[in-house]
């Protein structure tokens, strides 16, 4: 499977998956053919039956893992938000951000699990940062 699209078509593939289901041809040609091993095979024929018509030997898009949701960015920045006004606040003796709070806060209030360098610096592009 490893950089099999590199080698075949999808269609390619698909017509050899269909005369292999029609019996025409055995399984073991097909893996001489594709180039895989038994077990790899029958992952790939097993997507195939799941779905014919989008069966696609291309590997799966990367996900972009490095996006928050713009939720969770609202609420990063209403909880930063909340900790400026009690430092701005003359009674209250507090005089820097507790960022480990706010994550805490988002962890439980709001069930949004947040890393520590990312609060700080949307905290740094938006004027939270002493």
């Amino acid at each position: 499977m490893h950089h099999l699209h590199k080698r075949f078509s999808d269609p390619q593939v698909k017509e050899l998956f269909e005369k292999y289901l029609l019996g025409q041809i055995e399984h073991v040609y097909v893996e001489q053919i594709l180039g895989v091993k038994r077990r790899q095979f029958f992952i790939l024929l097993k997507r195939f039956k799941h779905d014919p018509g989008s069966f696609s030997i291309l590997p799966p898009p990367k996900s972009l893992s490095r996006k928050i949701s713009p939720l969770i960015e609202s609420n990063i920045l209403n909880e930063l938000t909340i900790e400026k006004d009690m430092i701005i606040n003359v009674d209250i003796p507090i005089k820097s951000y507790n960022y480990s709070y706010i994550r805490d806060i988002l962890q439980n209030q709001y069930q949004q699990k947040v890393s520590l360098p990312t609060i700080i610096d949307r905290a740094k592009k938006n004027g939270f940062y002493l």
